[in-house]
């Protein structure tokens, strides 16, 4: 499952969050912090302090959808803009996803494992 590539706006909070946040932890990081209502549709993507995990919070009609992925090796690429949020599009948000360094287009590797242990 991933997000849609054809998101209307997908916001990324630049400073790291406590990950034990649940979905109404980070509502309320939207509604007070940022200002924004979490009700309008919008994706609000969100890492941890180590940059290697990331939440995705998003309303679809009747209820928060929580996304959440975490790299094995790899960091994210975050941006790191003075602004405080961050603006990008589906397609940015799934390459960012994908591993991919926004600013100079670069993935990271392909990780193959036999076993979790």
């Amino acid at each position: 499952m991933r997000p849609s590539a054809v998101l209307p706006k997908v916001f990324l909070y630049r400073e790291p969050i406590d990950f034990r946040k649940s979905f109404r932890g980070l509502a309320v990081l939207v509604e007070q912090e940022l200002g924004h209502n979490p009700f309008d549709g919008y994706l609000y993507a969100f890492t941890n302090r180590q940059r290697n995990k990331i939440k995705c919070l998003f309303w679809e009609d009747n209820g928060f959808v929580l996304y959440y992925k975490s790299l094995s090796e790899d960091k994210f690429h975050w941006p790191k803009p003075d602004e405080e949020l961050v603006t990008l599009t589906g397609q940015q948000l799934n390459w960012l996803l994908d591993g991919y360094n926004l600013n100079a287009m670069q993935p990271h590797k392909k990780r193959h494992y036999e076993s979790c242990f």
